[in-house]
């Protein structure tokens, strides 16, 4: 692979992007984060991507964690750092393409919160996921406090982060972290067949699915319920409404614009 530490491809409506830092398990530094800033703010002026794929480089690491040695070195500048961290993972979470994690080993502290900021997790067999950040003397500061008890509850979140275990991907699927495990062989190519399925759909109705759950979830259920009736108007009286419903009646398939 090239010398940059995130490898950056389109293919057709979906992009790639690899964390490539294989020596060090693929650590987030601060270089691999501002790359990640400028990619997404890129993406979203391009229309014809419709999924984000974000994986690691090798076999063995999604994303390790966040690499320690930088942010020893901080030192009193730690929490800028790791605020600065914050902000882009949540631009990525807030971005308006979705965004799957296909995680193909370990997912661990500022892995395990890039993950939690996807809207899907699909992982490999032999992928572990994990908030360590107590056996280091510190804790996570990405998100993950929040992000992690929201998907599987304060519980569980709180049993991770204080016991510093490493759930498996099977483990972490039954807990509701993750969609969907599969082969390690086989990883890359699922998630390619589902970004593909997802890309085909009506832009405008997925991009309401996205900010109807993920606005909904701050709401009280009534509240949710008056602001996902908010966004199904801008959607059911979209140009791609007209379509596909035109398409299905035709029985023909749908050709969306994105309007």
């Amino acid at each position: 692979m090239g010398n940059e530490v995130v490898l950056f491809a389109k293919d057709g409506a979906v992009a790639y992007l690899t964390v490539n830092r294989g020596a060090a398990l693929n650590a987030l530094n601060n270089e691999v984060m501002l790359r990640f800033e400028e990619i997404f703010k890129s993406l979203e002026t391009d229309e014809a991507i419709k999924v984000v794929v974000i994986t690691g480089s090798g076999s063995k690491a999604f994303v390790a964690g966040a690499d320690v040695k930088e942010v020893k070195e901080a030192g009193k500048g730690r929490t800028a750092l790791i605020a600065k961290g914050q902000q882009i993972i949540s631009e990525i979470s807030a971005s308006s393409k979705v965004v799957i994690a296909a995680v193909n080993g370990f997912a661990l502290g500022g892995g395990c919160e890039l993950a939690l900021a996807c809207d899907l997790r699909i992982a490999s067999e032999n992928a572990k996921f994990g908030l360590p950040e107590a056996t280091l003397g510190v804790m996570a500061g990405y998100g993950g406090t929040q992000r992690l008890s929201r998907l599987v509850g304060p519980g569980r979140a709180k049993y991770i982060m204080f016991s510093g275990a490493m759930l498996s991907a099977a483990e972490a699927c039954a807990w509701g972290l993750v969609e969907k495990v599969y082969p390690a062989d086989a990883l890359m190519e699922e998630v390619k067949v589902l970004a593909l399925k997802i890309s085909s759909m009506g832009p405008v109705a997925i991009r309401g699915c996205k900010n109807a759950v993920d606005g909904g979830m701050q709401l009280s259920l009534e509240k949710a319920l008056r602001y996902e009736i908010e966004i199904y108007d801008k959607v059911a009286n979209s140009e791609d409404a007209e379509e596909g419903l035109s398409a299905f009646l035709e029985k023909r398939k749908p050709v969306f614009r994105g309007k």
